[in-house]
C-alpha cells in the first residue's frame, strides 16, 4: 500500500447545497434547473443527489456568453 492509498480521497462530489454555493446559485434555483433539465449533470447515489466538480466546471464553461443576445 502506498502513502497515497492511505490518504482520504479528495472531495470530488458535492451535495446540492455545496454545488449551489460553488456555482453562486441558491439551492432552490439549482433544484429547479435539475427538474427542468437545464442544470449541470448530477448523479444519484441511492436517494442522494451528488454533483461532480468536473461536471460543474464543464456546465459553467458551456454556459459562457459574450453578449446578452447570444442564443441559449
Amino acid at each position: 500500500m502506498t502513502k497515497s492509498d492511505d490518504m482520504e480521497p479528495e472531495k470530488r462530489f458535492l451535495n446540492t447545497v455545496e454545488a449551489a454555493a460553488w456555482l453562486r446559485l441558491t439551492k432552490n434555483t439549482l433544484e429547479k434547473m435539475r427538474v427542468n433539465g437545464r442544470g449541470p449533470a448530477y448523479r444519484k447515489h441511492g436517494r442522494y443527489v451528488r454533483y461532480h466538480i468536473e461536471d460543474l466546471v464543464e456546465w459553467s464553461q458551456a454556459s459562457k456568453r459574450r453578449s446578452t443576445s447570444d442564443a441559449d
